[in-house]
């Protein structure tokens, strides 16, 4: 593996950590509930204390069931399940802040090799013709010109909406 991939890689992994690590406590928080809520581990322990209190409220003797009708259970899961899904929707929303980052630095470098590529093709267009060498390409006139991001946008919003018009 290249140097400069292993630097990068590690740049990243640190750049994670570093923000894992100033998250609010509350986040922190709903990340290792939500980490335990998707483990085996969670499905294991409620077996067990779900299955044992469906089980010691059908088979103990009479007078040492506490929940005849599982009303109290069915209460619990309830309550339990809002909280899970709340923890679940503030990991989302935190993994979505960090994969809109991402897909803004992926949109600056790709603009920023975009426009040194369109300047390597003028170089070397103008390379070739001071070594005399003819261009065959008829479509380098067009790759030559910078993209303008605005217009692209602009673009695949119209395009989008005739899409969604088309569809409706």
């Amino acid at each position: 593996m290249a140097e400069v991939l292993r630097r990068n890689i590690e740049a990243m992994r640190a750049q994670r950590k570093e923000a894992a690590e100033a998250a609010p406590w509350p986040e922190r928080l709903a990340q290792r509930i939500t980490g335990f809520a998707g483990s085996m581990g969670f499905v294991l322990l409620h077996l067990l204390i779900f299955g044992g209190w469906i089980l010691w409220n059908l088979l103990a003797p009479e007078p040492w069931r506490f929940d005849e009708t599982l009303v109290v259970l069915a209460m619990a899961a309830s309550v339990e399940a809002i909280f899970l899904s709340t923890f679940v929707l503030i990991s989302q929303n935190r993994m979505a802040a960090a994969e809109h980052g991402r897909a803004e630095l992926d949109l600056q470098i790709n603009l920023l090799a975009e426009h040194e590529i369109t300047r390597l093709i003028d170089l070397v267009g103008r390379l070739a013709a001071h070594a005399g060498l003819s261009e065959t390409d008829p479509h380098l006139d067009e790759l030559r010109r910078d993209v303008a991001p605005d217009a692209v946008l602009d673009q695949i919003t119209r395009s989008n909406e005739e899409d969604d018009d088309r569809g409706s």
